[in-house]
Protein backbone atom coordinates (compact mmCIF):
# COMPACT_ATOMS: atom_id res chain seq x y z
CA UNK A 1 0.00 0.00 0.00
CA UNK A 2 1.36 3.64 -1.12
CA UNK A 3 1.06 6.41 1.61
CA UNK A 4 -0.04 9.24 -0.62
CA UNK A 5 -1.13 12.68 0.21
CA UNK A 6 -4.76 12.48 -0.59
CA UNK A 7 -4.88 9.33 1.63
CA UNK A 8 -5.92 9.59 4.81
CA UNK A 9 -3.65 7.75 8.09
CA UNK A 10 -5.94 5.62 10.14
CA UNK A 11 -4.87 4.54 13.68
CA UNK A 12 -4.82 0.70 14.47
CA UNK A 13 -8.00 -0.25 15.97
CA UNK A 14 -7.87 -1.84 19.42
CA UNK A 15 -8.69 -5.72 19.44
CA UNK A 16 -12.09 -6.65 19.79
CA UNK A 17 -14.13 -9.26 22.48
CA UNK A 18 -14.39 -9.65 26.07
CA UNK A 19 -10.75 -9.64 27.01
CA UNK A 20 -10.35 -6.24 24.77
CA UNK A 21 -11.24 -3.82 27.63
CA UNK A 22 -8.09 -2.69 29.77
CA UNK A 23 -8.48 -3.55 33.45
CA UNK A 24 -9.01 -1.30 35.87
CA UNK A 25 -6.31 -2.32 38.10
CA UNK A 26 -3.97 -2.27 35.34
CA UNK A 27 -4.80 1.51 34.28
CA UNK A 28 -2.36 4.05 35.93
CA UNK A 29 -3.26 7.14 38.05
CA UNK A 30 -1.63 9.84 38.79
CA UNK A 31 -0.42 10.84 42.74
CA UNK A 32 -2.97 14.14 41.81
CA UNK A 33 -5.53 11.76 40.80
CA UNK A 34 -5.05 9.18 43.50
CA UNK A 35 -5.67 12.03 46.32
CA UNK A 36 -8.30 13.66 44.69
CA UNK A 37 -11.90 12.33 46.02
CA UNK A 38 -9.93 12.22 49.92
CA UNK A 39 -8.70 16.17 49.38
CA UNK A 40 -11.92 17.12 48.01
CA UNK A 41 -14.14 15.76 51.40
CA UNK A 42 -11.44 17.44 53.61
CA UNK A 43 -11.82 20.91 51.44
CA UNK A 44 -15.45 20.23 52.61
CA UNK A 45 -15.24 19.76 56.14
CA UNK A 46 -12.72 22.53 56.10
CA UNK A 47 -15.29 24.64 54.21
CA UNK A 48 -17.99 23.77 56.58
CA UNK A 49 -15.27 24.68 59.67
CA UNK A 50 -14.84 27.45 58.27
CA UNK A 51 -18.69 28.64 57.96
CA UNK A 52 -19.89 27.17 61.33
CA UNK A 53 -16.47 29.39 63.19
CA UNK A 54 -18.16 32.57 61.35
CA UNK A 55 -21.69 31.68 62.24
CA UNK A 56 -20.19 30.64 65.61
CA UNK A 57 -18.78 34.47 65.95
CA UNK A 58 -21.48 35.76 64.84
CA UNK A 59 -23.87 34.20 67.15
CA UNK A 60 -21.67 35.24 70.25
CA UNK A 61 -21.26 38.97 68.99
CA UNK A 62 -25.03 38.79 68.87
CA UNK A 63 -25.12 37.36 72.25
CA UNK A 64 -22.82 40.07 74.04
CA UNK A 65 -25.68 42.52 71.98
CA UNK A 66 -28.53 41.25 73.18
CA UNK A 67 -26.38 41.03 77.03
CA UNK A 68 -25.40 44.18 77.10
CA UNK A 69 -28.65 45.83 76.34
CA UNK A 70 -30.64 44.04 78.86
CA UNK A 71 -27.99 44.99 81.25
CA UNK A 72 -28.59 48.29 80.53
CA UNK A 73 -32.36 47.61 80.50
CA UNK A 74 -32.28 46.37 84.17
CA UNK A 75 -29.73 49.38 85.00
CA UNK A 76 -32.48 51.74 83.11
CA UNK A 77 -35.07 50.27 85.70
CA UNK A 78 -33.46 50.18 89.03
CA UNK A 79 -32.88 54.20 88.57
CA UNK A 80 -36.15 54.28 87.93
CA UNK A 81 -37.87 52.62 90.97
CA UNK A 82 -34.86 54.19 92.99
CA UNK A 83 -36.30 57.31 91.57
CA UNK A 84 -40.26 56.64 91.88
CA UNK A 85 -39.29 55.49 95.21
CA UNK A 86 -37.31 58.71 96.07
CA UNK A 87 -40.52 60.47 94.61
CA UNK A 88 -42.93 58.42 96.98
CA UNK A 89 -40.78 59.89 100.25
CA UNK A 90 -41.06 63.29 98.86
CA UNK A 91 -44.17 63.50 97.86
CA UNK A 92 -45.11 62.22 102.01
CA UNK A 93 -42.24 64.07 103.45
CA UNK A 94 -43.65 67.43 101.67
CA UNK A 95 -47.58 66.36 103.31
CA UNK A 96 -45.84 65.85 106.65
CA UNK A 97 -44.20 69.17 106.30
CA UNK A 98 -47.01 70.78 105.37
CA UNK A 99 -49.29 69.55 107.54
CA UNK A 100 -46.50 70.36 110.69
CA UNK A 101 -46.18 74.12 109.39
CA UNK A 102 -50.13 74.42 110.30
CA UNK A 103 -50.29 72.96 113.23
CA UNK A 104 -47.18 75.65 114.53
CA UNK A 105 -49.34 78.42 115.33
CA UNK A 106 -51.42 75.59 117.52
CA UNK A 107 -47.77 75.51 119.19
CA UNK A 108 -47.34 79.02 119.21
CA UNK A 109 -51.03 79.59 120.86
CA UNK A 110 -50.31 76.81 123.77
CA UNK A 111 -46.88 78.12 124.46
CA UNK A 112 -48.63 81.97 124.93
CA UNK A 113 -51.37 80.63 127.32
CA UNK A 114 -49.13 78.76 129.19
CA UNK A 115 -46.91 81.94 129.56
CA UNK A 116 -50.14 84.00 130.58
CA UNK A 117 -51.25 81.04 133.07
CA UNK A 118 -52.87 78.80 131.85
CA UNK A 119 -54.30 75.76 133.53
CA UNK A 120 -52.88 72.28 133.78
CA UNK A 121 -55.50 71.08 130.85
CA UNK A 122 -53.80 73.43 128.36
CA UNK A 123 -50.29 72.16 129.74
CA UNK A 124 -51.93 68.40 128.84
CA UNK A 125 -53.26 69.53 125.67
CA UNK A 126 -50.04 71.17 124.53
CA UNK A 127 -47.98 68.61 125.62
CA UNK A 128 -49.74 65.52 124.29
CA UNK A 129 -49.62 67.24 120.76
CA UNK A 130 -45.69 68.11 120.99
CA UNK A 131 -45.09 64.60 122.27
CA UNK A 132 -46.83 63.36 119.26
CA UNK A 133 -45.02 65.79 116.56
CA UNK A 134 -41.74 64.80 118.49
CA UNK A 135 -42.23 61.30 118.07
CA UNK A 136 -42.14 61.93 114.23
CA UNK A 137 -39.30 64.52 114.33
CA UNK A 138 -40.18 67.99 115.14
CA UNK A 139 -37.88 69.50 117.77
CA UNK A 140 -38.20 72.84 119.26
CA UNK A 141 -34.91 75.12 118.89
CA UNK A 142 -35.06 77.22 121.77
CA UNK A 143 -31.21 78.76 121.93
CA UNK A 144 -31.54 81.03 125.18
CA UNK A 145 -27.79 81.84 126.20
CA UNK A 146 -26.49 80.09 122.69
CA UNK A 147 -24.17 82.22 120.03
CA UNK A 148 -26.61 83.88 117.34
CA UNK A 149 -26.48 81.97 114.32
CA UNK A 150 -28.83 83.26 111.27
CA UNK A 151 -29.27 79.95 109.91
CA UNK A 152 -31.44 79.33 112.86
CA UNK A 153 -32.05 82.54 114.69
CA UNK A 154 -34.21 85.19 113.29
CA UNK A 155 -33.06 88.38 115.54
CA UNK A 156 -36.14 90.78 115.36
CA UNK A 157 -34.49 93.16 118.33
CA UNK A 158 -31.19 94.01 119.55
CA UNK A 159 -29.21 95.39 122.58
CA UNK A 160 -26.24 96.89 122.46
CA UNK A 161 -23.84 96.09 125.56
CA UNK A 162 -20.31 98.02 126.02
CA UNK A 163 -17.30 97.51 128.15
CA UNK A 164 -16.83 94.38 130.03
CA UNK A 165 -20.25 92.33 130.06
CA UNK A 166 -20.07 92.69 126.09
CA UNK A 167 -19.59 89.52 124.78
CA UNK A 168 -17.07 88.65 121.98
CA UNK A 169 -20.05 87.56 119.53
CA UNK A 170 -23.83 88.26 119.65
CA UNK A 171 -25.75 85.79 121.61
CA UNK A 172 -29.06 85.17 122.78
CA UNK A 173 -30.66 86.76 125.32
CA UNK A 174 -34.11 86.15 124.72
CA UNK A 175 -36.18 83.46 122.89
CA UNK A 176 -39.87 85.25 121.40
CA UNK A 177 -41.12 82.49 119.58
CA UNK A 178 -39.81 79.32 119.61
CA UNK A 179 -38.42 78.29 116.59
CA UNK A 180 -38.70 74.18 114.64
CA UNK A 181 -36.63 72.00 113.04
CA UNK A 182 -38.58 69.27 111.35
CA UNK A 183 -36.28 66.05 110.91
CA UNK A 184 -33.19 67.83 111.04
CA UNK A 185 -34.24 70.66 108.56
CA UNK A 186 -35.12 74.13 109.93
CA UNK A 187 -38.63 74.30 109.59
CA UNK A 188 -39.10 77.92 110.66
CA UNK A 189 -35.99 79.78 112.97
CA UNK A 190 -36.21 80.94 116.47
CA UNK A 191 -37.60 84.90 116.27
CA UNK A 192 -35.00 86.15 119.40
CA UNK A 193 -33.18 88.79 120.51
CA UNK A 194 -29.60 89.46 120.45
CA UNK A 195 -27.45 90.91 122.57
CA UNK A 196 -23.87 92.27 122.05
Amino acid sequence: MSFGRDEPVSAPLPPAGPDAMPDASSAVLLPDEEAAPGRAAEEDVTAESEILAQANVELVRERDEYLEALQRLQAEFDNYRKRVERQQRDVVENAATGLVKKLLPVLDTADLALAHGGGEDTKQVAGALFDVLAKEGLERILPEGQAFDPEVHDGVAHEAIEGDDAPAHPEVSEVLRAGYRWKGRVLRPAMVKVRG
